[in-house]
């Protein structure tokens, strides 16, 4: 939760705020990598990419 934070306020004080839907998708890539892996789901996420 650290580095989330940190990388937050990066965003919050330098006002990088283009980073932020860059951030957005790394994170829904890493969730459907995450559910794909182990779920039932998995050959519905595979058949996106």
């Amino acid at each position: 939760m650290e580095t989330i934070k940190d990388i937050f306020f990066f965003i919050k004080d330098r006002k990088k705020f283009i980073l932020a839907p860059v951030i957005i998708v790394l994170l829904l890539l890493g969730f459907l990598i995450v559910i794909g892996g182990g779920s039932s789901l998995a050959p519905f996420i595979y058949t996106l990419f």
